[in-house]
């Protein structure tokens, strides 16, 4: 002990030598040997430490909590889910960009666009993560992705078969001599028309007598219950009662009654005068509704029994045109079979077009002729004609008028030379011929 320290003083530091160390979070008076010992603990846990190094090290709760929850996560959790995760971070709302920004951020490419093309924008099956420049759109990156689609090239024998028209003079003579025949078929057909037109017009047109409107007027507006049966065709069995004849007034849509004792009066005009109208068939309204009725829209077992020759008397080949009524919900059309010209029309007083009925009959008349008649015909070599020139109508109710026209010009051998200024002429002379069980 040094003389010059007083006995109380040398008592004090002998006491605070033989004491425990204090807590390193003692800030009284310390020596200047510990205080650099804390401080360079401090240093050292504070600084940050390079990746390679594994020594322990001291985590906030926070850093120890976030290690843990990326340890638990798939190694392919960002793959597939990033949309709900991203949403879950956001309160349950996506941001603008759907997070694109922030998994940016997460895959750390500044620097980088990285573009994800989803298997339902390119059709390749499982999730694709394409990285494009900036500069580059999504619509190319799209682009780029896409598999090439294979082009088919054009078959060898359709080269080879041109390189022979090219070398063989006889294609063109023929196909010379088929525009020759067509010329003369047009001229013909329109010679033709020209003098049935001349010789029948005056008939088409006829007037009403004051006693036939009268008698078609009182039915129109008779007193007594819908169901009378005004007329009865006792060939076909078709009634037409009260309430079935008022469709022919003017505004009114025609039922499928008037339609077809309309068509049978015209079968018996046929065979009363078979020298001045041609030899034709007419099909009843539900004839097509039968037909296209089966499964793959067609069925012929269900009508093969309708064109006997017992029932008929003759055979559909035998036939210059076949009529077949098309009613299409709420609308009327008409679709010819010309046997003789070898043609299928289709008449829409709409101006509508429907390739699947001459399709249908196509395919029918085939199977009919060598079903009746057994004899083979090819209807592929049959010529679809569109008919542009027919009479229009121009409101919701005249279709089925329009058919009956259609239907009535055509056994003539006539143009169709109506419009609809004549529907209500029309109208009331379908009513006279009904109630008189006769057509003119």
């Amino acid at each position: 002990m040094n003389p010059a320290t007083p006995p109380q003083f040398a008592e004090h530091r002998k006491r605070r030598r033989d004491a425990s160390p204090l807590p390193h979070h003692f800030h009284g008076p310390q020596s200047h040997s510990h205080l650099r010992q804390e401080s360079r603990k401090r240093r050292l846990y504070s600084s940050p430490l390079p990746r390679h190094f594994h020594s322990p090290q001291s985590h906030s709760r926070l850093s120890q909590r976030v290690r843990r929850f990326f340890q638990r996560l798939p190694d392919n959790f960002f793959a597939f889910d990033m949309g709900n995760w991203i949403s879950g971070l956001f309160g349950g709302r996506r941001p603008k960009d759907d997070g694109l920004g922030l998994y940016k951020g997460m895959c750390d490419a500044p620097s980088r666009d990285l573009t994800v093309v989803t298997d339902e924008e390119t059709g390749m099956g499982p999730l694709l993560v394409d990285r494009r420049p900036k500069d580059w759109s999504r619509k190319a990156a799209l682009d780029a992705a896409k598999p090439q689609q294979w082009q088919k090239s054009e078959p060898h024998y359709k080269k080879a078969l041109e390189h022979a028209r090219r070398n063989d003079n006889r294609f063109e003579e023929r196909r010379i001599k088929i525009r020759l025949e067509e010329e003369r078929l047009a001229e013909i057909r329109k010679s033709n028309r020209g003098k049935a037109a001349k010789e029948d017009l005056s008939e088409l047109y006829k007037r009403l007598t004051v006693e036939e409107e009268n008698e078609v007027r009182e039915c129109f507006n008779a007193r007594g219950p819908s169901s009378k049966v005004l007329v009865l065709h006792e060939s076909s069995n078709i009634e037409v009662s009260k309430e079935k004849f008022q469709c022919l007034r003017p505004g009114c849509w025609l039922n499928d009654e008037v339609i077809n004792l309309y068509l049978e009066l015209l079968k018996e005009r046929e065979k009363r005068e078979p020298k001045r109208f041609l030899k034709c068939h007419f099909f009843n309204t539900f004839f097509y509704k039968k037909l296209a009725c089966g499964k793959n829209g067609y069925d012929y077992k269900s009508v093969k029994r309708w064109t006997t020759r017992k029932k008929l008397g003759y055979e559909l080949i035998e036939c210059d045109k076949i009529f077949v009524p098309v009613h299409k919900d709420v609308h009327w059309c008409l679709a010819i079979i010309n046997m003789k010209e070898k043609t299928f029309q289709y008449l829409d007083s709409l101006g509508g077009m429907d390739h699947n009925v001459p399709r249908i009959l196509a395919r029918y008349i085939a199977e009919e002729v060598k079903d009746k008649s057994n004899r083979i015909i090819d209807t592929s070599l049959w010529r679809e004609e569109i008919v542009d020139d027919i009479p229009l109508q121009q409101n919701g109710w005249d279709c089925g008028m329009f058919m009956l026209k259609y239907i009535d010009f055509h056994s003539r051998g006539l143009e169709l030379s109506f419009s609809q200024e004549n529907m209500k002429y029309f109208r009331m002379r379908t009513a006279k011929e009904i109630l008189k069980l006769r057509a003119d």
